[in-house]
């Protein structure tokens, strides 16, 4: 899934995450035997401005050599699940595009949209078919590329968190089974429920790893028990919603500290938690610092988006 695509002959992804103070960059060798390899994983200090940093990375990865994505920030578009519109499947992301017009608050023609199908109950049970809407304002679309192009950055794809997260759930899924993860950065919290490699649920909320890091370990403190709160009302309504998938389990991304989270989550929500770690589903030779588990979770959407499929969403 990608806001634009287009084609280049270029084998491979290079993710680039722009983040104010730096910027993240991560390239994957999806195409060997086993595991997929991480061959780059760095970050670039933002010195003087983004386009500067930006140049000084094309410099030094030379990114023609690959296919480029970047990704948005949750402030740079929104993302909501509507019922699949019963259109040919050439008409589904302009049907899309005219039930966001009361879902907006600009106009949709200034809008660019991308459509991402939720996977239908194989049984026919259930009644409803979704998709989900991922909408952005042109100008800021506009903006991203113009920024690649004065940096003489090629760029295939603009990305978003949730389609990241996606890309590292299906290393850990069990077939015909669900996964939840749980993934913390600045901008706050991230669960995700896929199943078979498709993303059915994306939840957000505001607590951000920094607010639980000065948890210290209390689980009574009121941003865990809004936390829960938040998780478990997540978590039913996807029953409610998609109750053709059943969810076995939840991964947590790890924290920058260790505050017994995985374990109070796993008596709070009746699911078993495990602690996410990369090196698990994943070659780190390119990046041997990610063998620090407080690493990976600040990481982890840069890493997901250099997952992505070969072939460029158009």
């Amino acid at each position: 899934m990608a806001l634009f695509g287009g084609q280049r002959s270029a084998q491979g992804w290079l993710a680039v995450g722009i983040y104010g103070e730096r910027i993240d960059v991560a390239q994957l060798d999806c195409e060997a035997v086993g595991r997929p390899c991480v061959r780059l994983c760095e970050s670039y200090a933002t010195k003087s401005s983004e386009l500067d940093a930006l140049k000084s990375v094309a410099r030094a990865l030379r990114p023609s050599r690959f296919h480029c994505a970047t990704m948005f920030d949750p402030n740079d578009y929104q993302m909501q699940l509507v019922e699949a519109p019963s259109v040919p499947a050439a008409e589904v992301k302009s049907a899309v595009r005219w039930k966001l017009k009361d879902l907006l608050d600009y106009p949709v023609d200034a809008a660019t949209v991308d459509v991402a199908e939720v996977p239908t109950d194989r049984t026919g049970a259930a009644r409803a078919q979704y998709v989900y809407a991922v909408s952005a304002r042109n100008e800021r679309v506009k903006a991203r590329m113009k920024l690649f192009q004065d940096a003489k950055f090629p760029l295939d794809a603009i990305d978003i968190p949730e389609m990241a997260q996606r890309n590292i759930a299906k290393l850990y899924e069990q077939p015909g089974r669900g996964l939840a993860l749980l993934a913390f950065d600045d901008h706050g919290g991230l669960l995700t429920v896929t199943a078979d490699g498709e993303l059915f649920m994306a939840r957000r909320t505001d607590v951000s790893a920094a607010n639980l890091t000065e948890v210290r370990s209390d689980m009574t403190d009121p941003t865990v028990e809004r936390l829960v709160l938040e998780l478990q009302r997540s978590l039913d309504h996807f029953d409610r919603q998609f109750s053709y998938v059943s969810v076995s389990r939840m991964l947590l991304a790890p924290l920058p500290v260790d505050i017994g989270l995985d374990r109070h989550l796993a008596n709070s929500l009746g699911l078993p938690v495990d602690t996410l770690d990369l090196s698990e589903v994943l070659d780190l030779p390119g990046a041997p610092e990610l063998r620090d588990p407080a690493r990976q979770g600040y990481r982890l959407h840069i890493i997901g988006a250099a997952l992505r499929e070969r072939r460029v969403a158009s």
